[in-house]
């Protein structure tokens, strides 16, 4: 990409598009085109298709998607596997269709077999059988791959697949019924201390270990990546490091100032034990991660006091 190149951010207003988005105006870049989805609903193939024809992206970055953790998976899946199915169907064909110089395709570490090596490597996809709670969601990025890597076979574009770890940072969900963990964690903790609780009471065991990458970090790896990554095998990102979920808890209750109990639910499900990713391929490119845990968490609790907390 140059300066001038014109470059569409799908999903600019969500966790990781609002990120790449900004990333990409700090460093320069003139013509970031973007579009809410009141705007430019991407699970319509015409209102897709008269975009592409319109504005001609050069580059697009495919960070729209309907995400969730595990409550939302487990109650909306036809949800997660239709609108995702229809999202990156259309954009994908889309960017063949008008030509699109490259098209960043922005996967999840969900695709990965519940049971694999750990840490998990990059040629462990499709080896054994998904989480069942998010089975849906991942079945749905599963195809986005297949389906970018087909069009790179047949057509010679130029289609690449990021898989990141567990993301956190500016702009997060704080929904208890869809969001992720460590935002849910940010939100239980928060409610718990104004409203004086004596406890929070938290989901599982607390003893599964998750990876989690701020999501500044994503969107550097994403801009670095459509400059440096023409491959159509897939590539992981993350921090290599991972951390179980019961000490990722006491860590969000210091920062909030709760100082109450934690109980644990171990009626409610764990998901997969542990999901740390395998980042040798991307870290040989010259790439690694900035933000430490802490700090991107404190990061991410002030940016969830002023920016959602005046509108709650």
């Amino acid at each position: 990409m140059n300066l001038n190149s014109r470059i569409y951010v799908a999903g600019h207003r969500g966790l990781v598009g609002s990120a790449i988005f900004r990333q990409l105006k700090n460093m320069g870049y003139r013509n970031v085109i973007h579009r809410t989805h009141r705007e430019l609903p991407l699970d319509d193939q015409e209102s897709v298709k008269e975009f592409f024809e319109k504005e001609r992206p050069e580059y697009v970055f495919l960070a729209a998607a309907k995400v969730g953790g595990i409550i939302g998976n487990m109650k909306y899946p036809a949800e997660f596997i239709y609108t995702n199915l229809q999202i990156q169907t259309n954009v994908i064909d889309s960017c063949h269709i008008y030509n699109t110089k490259k098209l960043l395709f922005l996967g999840s570490s969900c695709i990965y077999p519940r049971k694999t090596t750990q840490p998990i490597n990059e040629k462990y996809l499709m080896t054994g059988e998904l989480e069942q709670t998010n089975v849906a969601y991942a079945t749905a990025k599963i195809a986005g791959i297949t389906m970018a890597q087909a069009y790179n076979k047949q057509y010679g574009t130029n289609f690449i697949s990021v898989m990141p770890c567990n993301l956190y940072g500016l702009n997060d969900n704080y929904n208890l019924e869809t969001s992720h963990v460590l935002p849910a964690l940010i939100r239980k903790f928060h409610d718990a201390k104004v409203e004086n609780q004596v406890s929070v009471t938290l989901f599982g065991t607390g003893e599964p270990k998750r990876e989690f990458l701020y999501s500044d970090d994503l969107a550097d790896a994403c801009i670095f990546l459509m400059n440096n990554y023409n491959d159509s095998e897939i590539i992981n990102v993350g921090t290599g490091n991972d951390i179980k979920i019961r000490e990722l808890a006491e860590i969000i209750k210091e920062i909030v100032g709760f100082n109450g109990d934690i109980h644990w639910d171990t009626t409610k499900p764990d998901g997969t034990p542990r999901k740390v990713l395998d980042i040798k391929k991307i870290s040989d490119l010259g790439w690694s991660p900035k933000t430490n845990l802490k700090d991107g968490i404190k990061r991410q609790y002030d940016d969830f006091l002023t920016q959602v907390m005046p509108i709650k």
